[in-house]
């Protein structure tokens, strides 16, 4: 109980991080005309920060131990998880609204939920589904979609969506074997690699090479901060089930919205109140419920007790 403890902590952890990395990367992303060349230059600077704290640690010696298997899986990780993804959004984003855009993205613990039940052998009981259900209404209340429509930018956001997560369900048995240091630094090199090719490709090469003092500062602040994310969001992967992680991520939706009624608006939008209790309800609902998995992660760890 105390590991899975851990893992709820860091995925509470996770959800202040990302909620404050969507803040910082509005002001990030508008000194780029090129959304997906600023994503590789962040994805690189978190490579680089990755690999550094793998040899700092002394995990180089695990790198070495991954089987061909692991390898696979690590590239796969860094393709679906690292790479499409984030062009896919991005590109969508620039076709739909940000309402609608941000109303998808935020379905992503139902997906990982439905794919965690058969892939992982995730039981829901009672008390999770009924928290499903109100995570599910509170996330479509705080988001409003009044006229959602399913357009070619809503489903390349979908897509997106949907391969984050599968990637949540490959992660999570990557990680009965390999450390969440090594599965993160995975994911951003082999995801760099491919956005890399992809800027190339489409004649931006030079634009991710073009760096003002001001592009570099944004892109150092936002690197640093998805370093955390990574680091935290595959440790709470680790330690406790993937559909419990991934809907406690849903509460970076509000501490988004307050972040912004803070420094940028200067009023509280109280429109958000209501949905963010009712997100908050759904989390605390998923807590007592977690009976069937407290043996879930001891059980694991002793088998490889050499993972950290």
């Amino acid at each position: 109980m105390l590991v899975e403890n851990k893992g709820i902590s860091l995925a509470l952890a996770t959800a202040f991080i990302s909620g404050f990395a969507v803040f910082m990367n509005k002001f990030a992303v508008a000194f780029w005309q090129n959304s997906s060349v600023f994503t590789t230059a962040k994805n690189i600077i978190v490579a680089v920060l990755l690999i550094s704290l793998v040899i700092m640690v002394g995990k180089v010696k695990e790198l070495r131990l991954l089987s061909r298997d692991n390898w696979l899986k690590l590239i796969l990780i860094g393709l679906i998880g690292g790479a499409i993804p984030f062009l896919l959004f991005f590109k969508g984003l620039s076709m739909a609204s940000s309402i609608d855009a941000a109303f998808i993205h935020k379905t992503l613990f139902i997906w990982v939920t439905i794919l965690a039940i058969p892939f992982l052998g995730e039981k829901l009981s009672k008390i999770q589904i009924l928290s499903l259900v109100i995570l599910s209404l509170g996330i479509y209340l705080f988001a409003s979609p009044k006229s959602f429509s399913l357009g070619t930018g809503e489903l390349l956001i979908f897509g997106a969506t949907i391969l984050w997560a599968i990637e949540n369900i490959i992660a999570k048995k990557m990680l009965k074997e390999v450390s969440p240091i090594v599965t993160g630094c995975g994911r951003m090199f082999f995801g760099s690699l491919f956005l890399i090719a992809f800027i190339l490709s489409t004649g931006n090469g030079e634009a991710l090479l073009n760096l003002s003092f001001g592009k570099f500062g944004w892109l150092m602040i936002s690197g640093v901060i998805l370093f955390g994310y990574i680091i935290t969001w595959y440790s709470a992967l680790k330690f406790a089930p993937a559909s419990v992680v991934a809907s406690i991520l849903v509460l970076a939706a509000p501490i988004t919205a307050i972040l912004n009624s803070i420094f940028i608006s200067h009023t509280l939008p109280f429109k958000i109140i209501f949905p963010t209790a009712m997100l908050l309800f759904g989390i605390i609902l998923i807590l007592p419920a977690r009976d069937k998995f407290k043996k879930y992660a001891e059980q694991k760890l002793s088998k490889r007790p050499d993972i950290i």
